[in-house]
């Protein structure tokens, strides 16, 4: 029995620091949201907003506030995948207000780019993996696939793990209620298990000291997680470019450090 409350009380201080950790993180992405909304509000002042623009307008600040009241209520890691699936559709909104501005055709709805969520909805589908990881079809948006064809790096979402900034799906299980909102498109169309967002490019897992194959990840609990984005024995915690959280260039400037805000559009 004192055996069985160890575990239970480990669980639930795992599922407690879960939680801070996704909080954290949605926040960053609410905030991010919120400045360039602000920043489209100042830049259309001088643009004639269509219906249509309006109520996709309209929807992403609704959605923002929404984000914002979930956030604030929030007291388990549910809440942050609602956070984060609210977030989803404020984004989409935006992005068809852009899309709009600048003259191009209405996007079509689909999962944020797979690398930084606050870029928008993907443009395509790509094969990727980053060194040493296992190949999957990911989803990117227009700017990033760019980057890629011409040689550079991808601006990839980094999240706090400790004092290391890493790439979040590389970060485990801290962060999986926070990318489930993000990306239940992708485990809707069962490319992804919902529990192996965070961890994309890791080929099996060892759970519970259980001896599975793995790419050099080895994990029991939430809480045991290292974080260091090591996989086969290579370190990704400094070697993304993009910045460490949150949003991204929005109106020209860095809002949170994230990359391209606006995506493809």
């Amino acid at each position: 029995m004192r055996k069985l409350g160890r575990r239970a009380r480990e669980a639930r201080l795992a599922e407690m620091d879960a939680f801070r950790h996704a909080r954290r993180a949605a926040h960053e992405d609410v905030t991010a949201f919120g400045e360039e909304l602000a920043e489209l509000h100042f830049d259309t002042l001088t643009t004639v907003l269509d219906d249509g623009m309006r109520r996709d307008y309209q929807t992403a600040l609704d959605d923002y506030e929404s984000a914002k009241t979930r956030l604030a209520g929030a007291d388990a890691t549910p809440d942050i995948t609602a956070v984060t699936a609210t977030l989803a559709d404020g984004r989409f909104a935006l992005a068809c207000v852009l899309a709009a501005r600048d003259g191009l055709a209405r996007p079509t709805r689909r999962e944020p780019c797979f690398f930084n969520p606050a870029h928008g909805p993907a443009e395509r589908d790509l094969t990727w993996a980053p060194p040493d990881g296992e190949p999957r079809e990911i989803p990117v948006c227009f700017r990033d696939y760019e980057r890629l064809m011409t040689g550079a790096e991808p601006h990839v979402r980094r999240v706090a793990l400790g004092n290391r900034q890493v790439p979040w799906f590389s970060s485990g299980p801290m962060y999986a209620a926070w990318a489930q909102g993000w990306y239940s498109g992708l485990v809707e169309q069962h490319r992804f298990q919902a529990d192996r967002l965070t961890m994309a490019f890791v080929t099996t897992v060892a759970v519970g000291g259980a001896s599975h194959a793995t790419t050099g990840v080895v994990w029991a609990d939430p809480g045991s997680w290292d974080g260091g984005g090591t996989i086969g024995g290579h370190d990704y915690s400094g070697s993304w470019g993009g910045g460490s959280s949150g949003g991204g260039d929005a109106g020209g400037g860095d809002a949170g450090g994230g990359g391209d805000a606006g995506g493809g559009f």
